[in-house]
């Protein structure tokens, strides 16, 4: 039988993080084609290009935490079907432009919007469906059911308020007491237990890792070779199949739209909902208000129940920021979210640009050394250089598609931060040998590119990957460990574990009186748990501010992309070619010491080098 949850983490993975990235794959792949062939312009095509990849990432800098916030307030699979339906919208309409400013441009605002959303709707996600899974798997908290012994009592009483739940009698304390049944240990959330099952937000982090990265396969096998095949048609142009092919993609955007609405439909905490409490899958329900009226006239009435209505946008985002520095496995998951968006610009971008560097100033390119014509094509001016740039992206993003659910997997049993600090060491060590290490080995007679090349090159998707999920698994474990620890103190279940049914005649005078001691250190433990989170609004849980969490996160992500491209494009042309390459060992090595730091002084869920 298919349940909900599965309908849920199938539309998650086959829609939500497959498609995330491959729609901005095939856009940015043939943006220069729809300037060419459909715009007319063959002049300075590099530069408009670059411009409009620009804006894109500094309009989704900005849009990742609106959309983050907005989807606490509408739910993430509100967010979600709006974001498809935009990219949708927008592959129609970039084929229409007839110029590049202001239509093209506009349209490219338009495309970045709608994947902003889709883009944090990954992270956010996430802990949702984590949490998902673990109430599917694990038997719900038990709730006493009236017995046959009971329903005397139920006939002439009216039902137990949650205060008078809480309350410990001697009756009741005695029938724990008992040998036959003894009291159930009160358990508080584990943290290691978190991180060593199925549904642990580690390893479907690396499961997510593993769909992106064939998002971006299924773009490049499927997406692009579309306007081939349309102009293949007898009087069919190239820019009309461009045409073609822009319409065949969209659409496909809101049929992923459609999916995401009918699949993520009843996802855990998907939204405020104010008939729930933080208990369970809401998040908005004043609980304290809640159990006093409940005590006081029975079950509580919709007009009893007061609704938080959470801070404001902006707030929490705010929140989200300032909670990166209170929170150690939030505050680690921006910092490697930072380092691996910076590395997926360092495979991209700067290797090709490295390599064709190389291949020109060593005098190994055959066809256009001198540069002389920015127009064309750098396959075309250095093919050698072309190919070899593929090979190495291409070897980089295959291993880091298989090394994803590895790193999940390591992830979710090591229970520290190792395989965090693993990935940065492998990326210090990468990008360092990348600066450092010829890519054609000197004195050759005929060049070609070495063995090492390769390999370093496979240690940076390595890094890259491994931070990408490293910090998702951070965020999603910081998260359900919150959500678990406010559930486990305002439940119930807690303090008044349920027994079997007890005939009243076999108890008679066999009650024992409770103990003084007994009774002050039972109130002391309800008391140390209260208190921890006494002033905290029951809308507050991270549950509830995941999307702006993921926001922030895309936000560290994006800046991490920005100061990469200018910097580091500023330092590749005056300093030296290689100093992209620098600046990114330096990510790592700051990455490296504050995992090593925080573990080694025991700081943050995740403490210790090894649990």
């Amino acid at each position: 039988m298919v349940t909900s949850i599965t309908i849920q983490k199938i539309t998650y993975l086959l829609g939500v993080c497959l498609f995330s990235i491959s729609f901005l794959v095939f856009l940015n792949a043939s943006v220069s084609f729809v300037i060419t062939d459909r715009i007319g312009i063959q002049r300075g095509v590099g530069d408009l290009v670059g411009t409009l990849g620009f804006v894109d990432e500094l309009i989704a800098l900005i849009a990742c935490p609106v959309w983050g916030s907005l989807s606490d307030r509408i739910g993430v699979r509100a967010v979600c079907v709006i974001g498809y339906v935009v990219v949708g919208t927008a592959l129609f309409l970039f084929v229409q432009a007839k110029n590049v400013y202001p239509q093209l441009l506009l349209v490219r605002i338009l495309f970045s919007v709608g994947g902003a959303a889709t883009a944090t709707m990954v992270t956010a996600i996430l802990p949702s469906i984590t949490i998902a899974t673990k109430a599917a798997q694990t038997p719900s908290s038990p709730v006493r059911r009236p017995s046959a012994g009971d329903q005397h009592d139920s006939q002439t009483s009216t039902s137990p308020s949650l205060s008078s739940e809480l309350t410990i009698t001697p009756a009741r304390l005695a029938r724990r007491r008992s040998p036959a049944l003894p009291l159930p240990a009160i358990e508080l959330p584990d943290d290691s237990a978190s991180r060593s099952n199925s549904s642990s937000p580690s390893r479907l982090a690396g499961i997510v890792g593993l769909f992106t990265g064939c998002g971006a396969l299924l773009a490049l096998v499927v997406f692009l070779p579309l306007p081939t095949k349309f102009a293949n048609r007898n009087g069919v142009s190239a820019g009309q199949a461009l045409v073609y092919s822009y319409y065949v993609v969209g659409s496909i955007a809101l049929l992923i739209a459609a999916f995401c609405f009918v699949g993520l439909s009843g996802l855990t905490d998907q939204k405020p909902d104010s008939r729930k409490g933080r208990n369970g899958t809401g998040n908005g329900v004043d609980y304290h208000q809640a159990s006093h009226d409940t005590a006081t006239h029975g079950e509580p009435s919709s007009a009893d129940v007061r609704v938080q209505n959470g801070s404001s946008g902006w707030k929490s985002l705010l929140d989200a920021v300032v909670l990166g520095f209170q929170d150690v496995d939030i505050g680690l998951g921006y910092l490697g979210g930072f380092v691996a968006r910076a590395s997926s610009v360092g495979i991209s971008l700067f290797i090709p640009l490295y390599i064709n560097a190389y291949f020109i100033s060593s005098g190994l390119c055959k066809g256009d050394p001198s540069h002389t014509n920015p127009d064309k094509p750098m396959k075309e001016q250095c093919k050698q250089a072309y190919i070899l740039s593929a090979e190495l992206t291409g070897t980089s993003q295959l291993v880091a598609l298989i090394f994803a659910p590895l790193f999940g997997y390591i992830s979710d049993h090591l229970k520290s931060n190792i395989p965090l600090i693993t990935a940065s060491l492998t990326g210090l060590a990468g990008y360092i040998s990348f600066a450092l290490v010829p890519p054609i080995p000197h004195h050759t007679t005929h060049p070609q590119p070495g063995i090492p090349i390769f390999i370093i090159a496979s240690l940076l998707g390595i890094s890259q990957i491994g931070c990408i999920v490293c910090s998702l698994g951070l965020l999603g474990h910081g998260i359900i460990r919150d959500h678990q620890t406010q559930h486990a103190e305002e439940s119930p279940a807690i303090f008044s574990s349920p027994s079997p049914p007890l005939q009243r005649q076999d108890r008679g005078d066999e009650e024992e009186e409770v103990e003084e001691g007994e009774v002050e250190t039972t109130t002391l433990l309800h008391r140390r748990h209260h208190h921890r989170h006494q002033d905290l609004n029951p809308n507050n849980s991270l549950l509830a501010s995941k999307g702006s969490i993921a926001g922030i996160y895309s936000l560290t992500g994006g800046a991490g992309i920005l100061l990469l491209t200018k910097l580091g494009g500023y330092l590749f042309d005056h300093v030296s070619p290689s100093a992209p390459f620098w600046m990114l060992a330096g990510f790592n090595a700051v990455l490296f010491c504050v995992a090593v730091g925080l573990s080694l002084f025991g700081v943050g869920s995740s403490s210790g080098l090894a649990h």
